[in-house]
């Protein structure tokens, strides 16, 4: 059973509820001044207590998707085997980037299938110029399959989680495919492929999607070799105007960055509760090593006073209470110059959590949608 199974979760509930029950009953006989009831006591406190939080912290990291699987929780790093399955009618053939480990269907309202509610495609990115290898969820929409729209490319988007990052957290707590798929039901957004990962990319190494000297090259596997492995292996387009980037936290910073720097790749990117200078500490490790031109381009507040400006559009979110970036994102507003096209989400309230996250990713993918083409 997994980690966020609900039958893990149901089970603390019984085993918290039973041993609250057994403690209230027991208590009188364990009243007594022996030894034995003293150790009675503290048993049953201890064993209550430890069910009691495992119960809490289960709920909570449903709720939050703080750690996806066990060996997450306990910080092992699992290596997939890599099966090469590449389904008829939506991956290319000829391309060795994209290996097809697995597929799964949305389960939405208004039936179920391909055609009618798209396809999760668990993937392997394999980096050609980094040399990064990277798991991936891909998100199809059901015009994917559809045989009207045989012939079409469509848009696509770049989606990534904060650090570390879990990306099945970006379909079971974001909700991103789900919430695309309502949009363009409604007309509000166009069918758009989605390419869901975590920033890290070298685990457990925080790299901030810079290229480290010497180590790993994350910013070239954003740039490069994802969109060239996604286009080459599914019908998206291939210029800037097709290629959207959006992401919270770690992931909106690493989102607006690789925007900025690579204007003729990404059309538009999004942070969300992002921040705006690459993070330096034990989980990055020496990120530049001394290399002071390549710490300031990583500093985006920086970039945009002193270099010239991107033919990029930007989307930035913060609240006026309960996030971190509320100044600093005043600043990047003010800062921008065209041709750079900045737009803002400012929420009254809102924490820097999944919650925010959630209210936020519809208007941004409505956004991303008037910005780009397939």
């Amino acid at each position: 059973m997994g980690l966020t199974s609900h039958k893990v979760l149901a089970l603390a509930v019984v085993l918290a509820t039973v041993l609250f029950v057994v403690t209230i009953l027991f208590w009188p006989r364990l009243a007594r001044r022996t030894w034995r009831a003293v150790v009675g006591r503290i048993g049953l406190l201890l064993a209550t207590q430890l069910a009691i939080f495992t119960m809490v912290g289960l709920l909570a990291n449903n709720s939050f998707l703080f750690y996806g699987s066990w060996a997450d929780l306990v910080g092992r790093e699992q290596t997939p085997g890599v099966v090469v399955d590449h389904a008829a009618g939506t991956a290319r053939s000829g391309s060795r980037s994209v290996q097809v480990l697995g597929k799964q269907e949305l389960d939405v309202k208004g039936g179920r299938g391909p055609r009618v509610s798209g396809q999760i495609q668990k993937v392997l990115i394999d980096g050609q110029a980094s040399r990064i290898a990277s798991p991936a969820y891909i998100y199809l929409p059901p015009e994917y399959f559809q045989a009207k729209y045989a012939k079409r490319t469509f848009p696509a988007t770049v989606v990534l989680t904060g650090y570390p990052g879990v990306a099945m957290n970006l379909i079971k707590g974001l909700a991103y495919p789900q919430t695309a798929l309502k949009l363009a039901r409604a007309g509000r957004m166009q069918p758009m492929v989605l390419v869901m990962m975590r920033p890290t990319v070298a685990p457990p190494r925080d790299t901030e999607c810079v290229d480290v000297p010497g180590g790993p090259q994350a910013e070239t596997f954003f740039a490069k070799d994802v969109p060239r492995a996604v286009h080459t292996s599914y019908r998206v387009g291939s210029t800037a105007r097709s290629w959207g980037f959006v992401g919270d936290s770690t992931g909106g910073y690493c989102a607006l960055k690789i925007a900025m720097h690579h204007p003729n790749v990404y059309g538009a990117g999004a942070g969300l509760s992002a921040y705006y200078k690459a993070a330096e500490d034990v989980t990055t490790g020496d990120l530049f090593h001394g290399d002071a031109k390549a710490r300031h381009r990583a500093d985006l507040l920086r970039s945009l006073g002193q270099l010239p400006a991107p033919d990029v559009s930007l989307m930035v979110t913060t609240s006026r209470q309960g996030e971190g970036n509320y100044k600093n994102t005043m600043k990047f507003l003010a800062k921008a110059k065209p041709p750079t096209r900045v737009s803002s989400m400012v929420l009254e309230n809102g924490g820097h959590n999944f919650n925010t996250w959630r209210r936020e990713i519809p208007a941004t993918l409505e956004w991303l949608s008037g910005r780009l083409t397939g």
